[in-house]
């Protein structure tokens, strides 16, 4: 495994390696696309929340299958109400000495829930009521309501334990530029058994962000062995000849993939026409655009199936056909522009990249199919759509509809959803709150504020021979697993 500098230069350096010499380093090149605008002010990048995932870990943490698993947790019950989760947190030395508490890891995740108030974390911790230290091993985690995804939320990066006294691990990182070296911190030192020949079955394993043009070059050249932070618009660099010797990995996630309607005005002013764009998308075609199976279009915010949601989960537009759409998308084009002697046109802001270039001709054909004038935003550009494209922290219909709350997406909102949503807070039994839940999702599609796709397009590509990486349906790929050497 070859080793990467501490910048994009010195890609250029490693250019005579290959990835058959093996220096006991796994070297990730990391697409990233910078923080989530709605996770808050203190929001961090992917490849950063991988990082703190492998150096701050918390109560329980995700492994490479998406499952999850103890952490700093060695073990938890949750009380026959659901209401209360109490956990037995694994005993160690910090660095400089001093024990691991229960206080202080109460502590932490309190400021947690304070930090994201008002986020759309902060939203998803909603039902968290109170969180005590009950001796000095055991938290207690209460909650007004029953929340089967808990442990999903508290596997969260977001949410690992910030001490005073050092990291929790289960990695420690040190820095050299925009690249992070990380090595895994022998398990005597987590309060787990001692392993004597540790340094022989672990390897380390350095993440360095870059562009999703270097990244494929890097890989290509075997400078790096693994790409991780794919999406739909750099789909298309993704190396797949015979000499890259690895595999492209798609995920298959959870999440929001469409297009917010972030200007309001002329055409798009009315809920009515604004519909005219969702009628109009030939979402099948999408996925034939990208040569992907699998791939799950929708019409809907909330995909079907998920726990504790009972609502209608049939897609939008039952029993009609692409063509019976499109002809009611034009003739509520012709009406407006007869109306107003305008013509209908739509400005588009979609990410750099050749599968945004794809994405935006397949739209541009689409919405010319109903009389719809489509343009690409330039940079700096205002624009009348913007793309949403986010992976889903659980698996619970809470997270998608919170991310439409006006607190997170002011201009893609309904304050009536706000209130749906706040009433399914404060519901009286699970019932109760799956119809408030998609009471909610009604209220939000009816506005035609976003119009839905399918699911997040991510994608990896792994080298032979690197072990612990696994798609998963959170596209959250732990470094911690990448530093086992292989056997």
């Amino acid at each position: 495994m070859h080793r990467i500098g501490p910048s994009l230069l010195a890609l250029a350096v490693l250019a005579s390696c290959t990835a058959s010499q093996d220096d006991g380093v796994v070297d990730i090149a990391f697409i990233d696309p910078g923080p989530d605008a709605s996770a808050g002010p203190e929001a961090a990048s992917q490849s950063q929340r991988a990082i703190r995932a492998a150096s701050r870990q918390g109560l329980v943490r995700f492994n490479q299958v998406g499952e999850v698993v103890p952490a700093l947790a060695e073990r938890w019950i949750v009380t026959d109400d659901g209401r209360s989760y109490i956990f037995r947190i694994t005993e160690f030395d910090l660095p400089d000495g001093s024990r691991l508490t229960a206080q202080a890891v109460a502590e932490s995740f309190r400021r947690k829930i304070r930090q994201h108030e008002g986020d759309s974390l902060g939203l998803d911790l909603a039902k968290v009521t109170e969180v005590r230290a009950m001796t000095g091993r055991v938290i207690e985690i209460r909650l007004s309501s029953p929340m089967p995804t808990l442990l999903q939320l508290l596997a969260q990066p977001e949410l690992g334990v910030d001490l005073e006294r050092g990291e929790a691990g289960p990695m420690s990182v040190t820095r050299e530029g925009d690249a992070a070296m990380l090595i895994a911190i022998p398990p005597e030192q987590r309060g787990m058994a001692e392993q004597s020949n540790w340094d022989e079955i672990t390897r380390a394993v350095q993440v360095i962000p870059t562009q999703a043009p270097d990244a494929a070059r890097a890989f290509s050249r075997g400078q790096v062995d693994a790409i991780f932070g794919g999406r739909m618009a750099s789909l298309p660099l993704a190396v797949t000849d015979a000499l890259s010797r690895g595999t492209v990995r798609l995920d298959s996630t959870l999440g929001l993939f469409g297009l917010d309607v972030i200007r309001t005005d002329d055409f798009l002013a009315s809920a009515t026409n604004r519909e005219a764009l969702a009628l109009a998308i030939d979402r099948t075609g999408l996925v034939q655009q990208f040569n992907l199976g699998g791939w799950a279009d929708t019409t809907r915010i909330v995909p079907a199936g998920l726990p504790a949601y009972t609502a209608e989960q049939g897609e939008r537009w039952p029993g009609v056909t692409l063509e019976q759409r499109r002809a009611r998308a034009s003739s509520l084009v012709r009406a407006w522009e007869s109306a107003t002697s305008n013509s209908a046109e739509v400005i588009i802001d979609l990410p750099p990249g050749p599968g945004s270039d794809i994405l935006f001709a397949a739209l541009q054909r689409d919405f010319a199919t109903v009389g719809i004038d489509a343009k690409r935003a330039r940079p700096g550009q205002g624009a009348d759509l913007a793309l949403r494209d986010e992976t889903a922290r659980y698996a619970g219909a809470r997270w998608f509809l919170n991310q439409f709350h006006c607190s997170v997406s002011p201009r893609v909102c309904s304050p009536d959803a706000d209130y749906l949503m706040q009433l399914a807070l404060d519901a009286l039994n699970s019932a109760e709150e799956a119809s408030y839940l998609a009471e909610a999702e009604s209220t939000l599609l009816s506005t035609n504020l976003y119009i839905p796709l399918g699911a997040p397009i991510r994608w990896s590509q792994v080298r032979a021979g690197v072990e612990g990486f696994s798609e998963n349906a959170w596209a959250f790929h732990p470094l911690f697993p990448l530093s086992r050497a292989p056997i």
